[in-house]
């Protein structure tokens, strides 16, 4: 009886409790507060400059119930990826012709979503003095650049497409065709005069941008993408701003299309494309990016320049493309003396040891992908080694003819399989020498690119410390501190010695510690 009159107790409670939780749930219906559905994922291989557009990601998911899980990475390393089976259902990246010229297949479907045409930023007082405020041609570019009155700067076409479009629209110019592709006729001495200007270059078209904001006072301008050039004017970084140039024999735009690979999510490619496409979204696109909208109806901001845009094709082959490239490093580009800085002391022994030899012997010609063939030693490049324990060994220098036989990378080779790991680690010595052979080279040849690497797993423990080498740095010539150090991060380096090294001589940090090969190969964009 007792028992029974505690439930019945209880019970007006437990109904309370019920009819409560009903009523709020009523009532958040009614104000129209539903649960958010669940998402469809698509897995998306992205250019890394759209990494900028990831502030609209969680809007795209909440309004349309499609969210897209970025993986950046670079165009031409993530077409490899993708014809190496890697699987995504999205490719996102400046063309699309790198990845449909290698395999049409591959593409279910595409859509543009922005564009940004690939121009030149000159300064503008250079601009005026030349009357290149109103029109110009790639031709006069290439003369005054030939003169050695326009120093620039341009990503490595090999690895980012800035660099490859501003080529085609320099090599369509020069050689008098309206389609690069048709442009094997052109002679080398044409392109040689434009390259002769240019003083820098990068692998990206983002780290290019901030190495010219660096090297402002040595440089002229640079080739890159319109939405980069126009936020440089507004970023507050630049003692003088850069006039864009729009060359009257035309440019290449990335027009960024969304790739569809999973035909099994067509319907979720829609729904994003459509949302992205929207007049609103193109215009906060427009706005947060300095892309130009697609769709029609979103009125040009007044950001940009009131310009004529002569569209040049893109080439129609992979053939095509391969021959440009082939050309390009073989006979135009002004050539590269590369400084490796290599550690081989005892705690690089054994598999560690295995890995950087590796790396190199990838980038003398054991690497046959497509960005391996970029990214190995090229014709006319000199290439310095210095290994490094806690002694500063002889080093070697080879210099690269043509092709896979060459007897330099022969030797490279044997060079490279020959070392041995032992003793202690002399980083900012093996550093200061290198430096030494750079400037005495550069005043010999003051037409190569120079760039230094540097490879340790350790910290340093011999010799002189970071302080010495950057006071020693310091009081180099300005060329000679116009090349960088790429120090690769890996084993139990350093990170911040690392970073505080890169930065004070304008170079940057690369990881190498899941993969040795993978950092090198990277760093060649660089060079």
């Amino acid at each position: 009886m007792k028992r029974n009159a505690q439930n019945l107790y209880r019970l007006p409670f437990t109904v309370g409790a019920v009819l409560w939780v009903v009523l709020l749930g009523g009532l958040w219906l009614a104000s129209g507060c539903r649960a958010r559905p669940q998402a469809v994922t698509l897995t998306v291989l992205a250019g890394s400059e759209l990494k900028d557009l990831e502030p609209l990601l969680p809007d795209l998911r909440d309004k349309t119930g499609v969210e897209l899980k970025m993986s950046y990475t670079g165009t031409l390393e993530g077409v490899d990826r993708l014809l190496n089976g890697e699987k995504f259902d999205l490719a996102w990246f400046s063309h699309a012709k790198y990845l449909l010229l290698r395999d049409p297949k591959l593409a279910v479907a595409q859509e543009r979503i922005m564009l940004s045409p690939v121009v030149m930023g000159v300064k503008t007082s250079k601009a005026k003095a030349w009357g290149w405020d109103k029109s110009v041609t790639w031709k006069a570019i290439a003369e005054k650049s030939a003169a050695g009155q326009l120093r620039f700067a341009m990503t490595n076409p090999a690895t980012s497409n800035s660099g490859f479009t501003g080529l085609l629209g320099v090599w369509a110019a020069l050689s008098g065709k309206s389609d690069a592709a048709q442009g094997n006729e052109v002679g080398p001495q044409a392109l040689k005069g434009f390259f002769r200007g240019q003083a820098a270059t990068a692998g990206s078209s983002g780290w290019l941008a901030d190495s010219y904001v660096q090297q402002q006072d040595r440089l002229d301008g640079l080739i890159n993408y319109e939405s980069v050039l126009l936020s440089m004017n507004q970023g507050g970084k630049l003692r003088e701003p850069l006039t864009l140039l729009y060359p009257a024999e035309g440019v290449v735009t990335a027009d960024y299309p969304l790739i569809l690979l999973n035909a099994a999510q067509r319907e979720a490619f829609s729904k994003a494309v459509a949302y992205l496409k929207q007049p609103d979204l193109q215009k906060k696109i427009m706005e947060m990016t300095l892309r130009r909208p697609v769709t029609a109806s979103v009125t040009l901001s007044s950001a940009f320049p009131n310009a004529l845009l002569v569209e040049l094709p893109f080439p129609a082959s992979a053939l095509a493309v391969d021959g440009i490239l082939s050309q390009y490093f073989a006979e135009q580009r002004r050539p590269a003396h590369s400084f490796f800085v290599l550690d081989v002391s005892g705690s690089m022994a054994g598999q560690r040891l295995q890995g950087l030899q590796q790396a190199i012997l990838n980038l003398a010609g054991a690497d046959t992908s497509t960005t391996g063939q970029y990214a190995r030693f090229q014709p006319r490049e000199e290439v310095t080694v210095i290994t490094f324990s806690n002694r500063i060994n002889p080093p070697k220098e080879f210099r690269i003819g043509r092709g896979q036989n060459d007897p330099q990378l022969s030797q490279m080779r044997g060079y490279v399989k020959s070392l041995r790991a032992d003793g202690g680690t002399a980083i900012y010595s093996a550093l200061q020498q290198a430096y030494t052979l750079l400037q005495q080279a550069q005043s010999q040849e003051p037409e190569r690119i120079y760039s230094v690497v540097l490879m340790t797993d350790g910290e340093n423990n011999q010799g002189i410390d970071l302080n010495s080498f950057v006071s020693f740095y310091n009081g180099l010539s300005e060329g000679a501190r116009a090349a960088h150090i790429f120090p690769i991060l890996f084993g139990e380096g350093n990170k911040a010695e690392m970073e505080r090294l890169a930065q004070a001589t304008g170079g940057r940090v690369f990881d190498g510690r899941n993969s040795l090969a993978a950092a090198f190969k990277e760093i060649r964009g660089y060079q």
